[in-house]
């Protein structure tokens, strides 16, 4: 019963799909890569949220906040902010100049090899770490739901290659064949289920705290744990209150208003006021995001305590506890759509990449659409196919998961720095960009992989001679003290970055300034509403946090 739901609303979804994007000319560059330009707000809501939404994210946030509490909602509410900030001032720019991906901008504003190279981190990122980890943490998932060895009579390590290659070769199909507007039209459809299947642990968590009473839950849940729910983070906790004024406003910006795998929703949006209705819809959603992703962790610590082996156990363990035998088929189904989504719509990006920045620009310049498009596709493959191998090698390399968005800042601050000062000046040269990305990379992986692990073994060395290290939230404050959060460090290249990069446009100018031109491919008039409904998301925000404080 609970396989042949699973199967039923993933059939429905491919089938409402297809039906959705069969007249969409898939043979064009803007059909393919931005459907048309033809989405509108509910589609780009529904496929931001559910590109960002993934098993990764549902899991490990959870398994945060049941450690750590609600501090971590920074994740989610901050992202909010900073959706604002990407319709108010990125969007605009972005479908001003027709760009469809973000290092054309770089392109057009610096040079093409500047270009090229921004490309080529943004892939180097999707190929090496993020496909692979969506693949393997979603089959994890699935795996343990279905129990996958035991349906088959397979080892546990042969039932995660059969799910990952599962969920490789159909996300290929949606990415790959479907372009972005399947991917889009699929993410809207499952974003309703997921958003139902998510409210419902919370809800059916607190009825068993409060004995069928959901209120009675929620008093019983804030009462009894009062130190889960305090907004502002401490110096050992996963995102310490200071680093919202650092790093994170950063890493939520590069995310949601450069990065190619989320903007590209918004870049095929039919005209500017339906991109920043469908952002800001997303952003007022996003404001709810806790509810999904971080309330499950605080209730799995009520029910559990302290029993867990690990913190990641929180959410399965709650969702195998509190879901009635009926919804586990749809629930399965849901997290199989976010898992596809997340891989999916990183591939579409990938293939999107490939095709116009490194295909058109250095392999065939006279290659027709058709044929960009054609040999985009042919990348997406080898590319998920890389995916699938590598996905299962992470069983072995679970540190991977923990270093993940320390790893991404790699190359996130680097492109958020050239392309702030990109749009903010206009006499900066192309040199000052490329001294900018090859300097912040290297001076990010000095700091985090050379100088973090040498000042952490000294601090934990010396504290261990003078027997310091009797708890283990004491060893915390030690590992935190050794060495600034990797946040605070991001903070700190990102404005040296920018000061190296003004330095040298002071003393090489561009001899003409920069300016925007509007290629008139949508209408770019905004919202009207766009400033007010901002300021209200923003207050929303930070009444959250008052409240919580």
């Amino acid at each position: 019963m609970q396989i042949l739901a699973f199967v039923a609303f993933t059939v429905v979804v491919a089938v409402i799909s297809y039906l959705k994007t069969r007249s969409t000319k898939e043979s064009t560059l803007d059909g393919y890569f931005l459907g048309g330009r033809s989405l509108t707000a509910g589609v780009i809501a529904g496929s931001l949220l559910l590109t960002n939404l993934s098993t990764e994210q549902i899991v490990g946030l959870n398994g945060s906040a049941y450690q750590s509490g609600l501090s971590v909602m920074v994740w989610e509410t901050l992202a909010a902010i900073a959706m604002v900030v990407t319709a108010i001032y990125l969007l605009p720019r972005y479908l001003k100049g027709g760009i469809t991906t973000v290092p054309q901008f770089l392109q057009d504003r610096f040079d093409t090899s500047t270009k090229t190279i921004t490309s080529g981190l943004f892939l180097t990122g999707y190929v090496v770490v993020l496909l692979p980890i969506i693949l393997y943490s979603g089959s994890i998932a699935l795996s343990g739901m279905f129990n996958v060895p035991e349906l088959l009579g397979v080892s546990k390590s042969s039932a995660l290659k059969i799910c990952i290659w599962g969920i490789g070769i159909v996300g290929s199909i949606y990415a790959i064949f479907g372009g972005l507007k399947a991917v889009a039209v699929s993410d809207s459809i499952n974003a309703i289920g997921l958003l139902i299947g998510g409210l419902l642990i919370p809800i059916f968590g607190l009825l068993l705290i409060g004995d069928n009473d959901l209120f009675n839950g929620l008093s019983i849940l804030t009462n009894e744990n009062p130190e889960k729910f305090k907004s502002l983070g401490t110096q050992t906790d996963p995102v310490p209150f200071h680093t919202i004024f650092t790093g994170m406003m950063l890493v939520q910006l590069f995310y949601w208003g450069t990065n190619q795998q989320i903007i590209q929703r918004a870049l095929g949006a039919k005209n500017l006021k339906e991109g920043q209705k469908g952002i800001l819809l997303a952003s007022f959603i996003k404001i709810l995001g806790p509810i999904i992703v971080v309330l499950p962790g605080l209730i799995a610590y009520h029910v559990f305590k302290s029993d867990l082996t690990s913190a990641d156990e929180a959410y399965p363990m709650l969702v195998k506890k509190v879901l009635p035998d009926a919804w586990v088929g749809f629930f399965a189904a849901v997290l199989f759509g976010a898992i596809l989504s997340s891989f999916n719509s990183v591939l579409n990006s990938s293939v999107t990449l490939f095709g116009m920045d490194i295909y058109k620009q250095h392999i065939n310049k006279e290659a027709s659409d058709k044929k960009v498009v054609r040999y985009g596709k042919l990348f997406g493959i080898v590319l998920a196919l890389l995916a699938m191998i590598i996905a299962p090698l992470i069983e072995k390399a679970g540190s991977l998961f923990a270093y993940l968005q320390e790893v991404n800042g790699i190359y996130s601050i680097p492109i958020l720095t050239i392309i702030v000062v990109g749009y903010f000046t206009k006499r900066v040269p192309a040199i000052a960009a490329k001294i900018g990305l090859v300097t912040g990379c290297i001076l990010y992986i000095l700091s985090q992989f050379i100088l973090q692990p040498y000042f952490v073994e000294k601090a934990l060395n010396n504290a261990k001679l003078n027997g310091n290290m009797t708890s283990e939230s004491a060893l915390a404050l030690i590992e935190a003290k050794a060495y600034p959060h990797f946040l605070d460090v991001m903070a700190i290249l990102f404005v040296l970055n920018i000061i190296i990069m003004l330095v040298v446009g002071k003393l090489y100018p561009l001899s003409i300034p920069y300016k925007i031109q509007y290629t008139k491919q949508v209408d770019i008039t905004p919202w009207k509403y766009v400033n007010f409904v901002s300021i209200g998301i923003v207050l929303v925000v930070i009444a959250i946090y008052i409240y919580f404080a």
